[in-house]
């Protein structure tokens, strides 16, 4: 009807809330409600976006109002093990990716390996993605903790990607990223190593945040019997809903896929991007600005 007659969506809803505004606001509690249920693990400023993109105008705020009277409230996260055995003998390489100003896609990949507790046993995922954009290129899912399990991981996100020059790797320096198969994979590949400091996680955390959204929004909303069946559902949920629909406050509330189109202009292509990152250090006074401002003060 909108396009029929000229009107923006928006601005049509606009006008409803002035004449009925009971009516209006019926209304918009519905597509809260209804976001809100089909999104459970978003908080109020996505749930916002959602219905915002639906052609309401509505702030954060009222959708956390609306929310909290109706106890739509996001389901809360479950704490996790570590999974990083950092005692070996391996090679350590520097963290490269900390300095790194990224421009575009394939200039910066992260990988990172969590576990999935089933009816009667863990087992293990790994993933990588694409840091530009957060978008998983390739995952792979074992039952035991191996090389093989993120090697795969990287197979696949060669294979749907490709490689461009200057492409950095980046992983936590556990012996799984560290052992000699992988690091000849990459070396095979011509792609740089970059490796985590100890107790420091946060210098990966795209893929850490990758994976608390996967347990949020996935893997802790029901429960899987066996790897088969977990394997699938995972697939279909980054496949289908991290990777083209999922909204990412980084990404100024697009998907992956989306951001990676605005960026482009067109549909992504494997291997399009070929622009080496940029990297850029802190400068003396950045790093010291007490010092800075007594030197000039005399």
């Amino acid at each position: 009807m909108c396009q029929a007659t000229g009107v923006s969506r928006a601005g049509f809803y606009r006008g409803w809330e002035q004449k009925v505004p009971d009516q209006a606001a019926m209304a918009l509690r519905d597509a809260i409600q209804r976001a809100s249920l089909d999104h459970p693990r978003y908080g109020a400023a996505k749930v916002a976006e959602v219905v915002r993109r639906a052609g309401w105008v509505v702030s954060v705020t009222r959708v956390q109002r609306v929310r909290r009277q109706d106890n739509l409230l996001a389901v809360r996260r479950r704490k996790f093990i570590v999974t990083t055995d950092s005692d070996h003998d391996f090679l350590i390489y520097p963290n490269l990716a900390r300095n790194m100003v990224l421009t575009a896609v394939n200039q910066l990949w992260v990988a990172d390996i969590t576990y999935v507790r089933l009816g009667s046993e863990f087992v293990y995922f790994a993933v990588v993605l694409d840091a530009f954009s957060r978008r998983a290129l390739g995952w792979s899912v074992g039952p035991r903790l191996q090389t093989a399990l993120p090697l795969t991981a990287l197979n696949l996100a060669i294979a749907r990607r490709g490689l461009s020059p200057g492409l950095v790797h980046h992983s936590h320096r556990g012996s799984q990223y560290a052992s000699n198969e992988y690091v000849s994979r990459l070396e095979e590949c011509q792609i740089t190593i970059s490796m985590s400091r100890p107790a420091r996680p946060w210098e990966n955390a795209r893929c850490e945040r990758f994976m608390r959204t996967l347990k949020e929004e996935e893997i802790d909303c029901r429960e899987y019997g066996t790897i088969a069946e977990l394997e699938q559902n995972l697939e279909d949920f980054i496949e289908r809903v991290y990777n083209r629909v999922r909204l990412h406050a980084a990404l100024g509330y697009n998907s992956p896929l989306e951001f990676e189109q605005q960026q482009a202009g067109i549909a992504p292509r494997p291997a399009a991007a070929g622009v080496m990152a940029a990297l850029s250090f802190r400068r003396h006074q950045e790093i010291y600005p007490d010092a800075v401002k007594n030197k000039r003060a005399g």
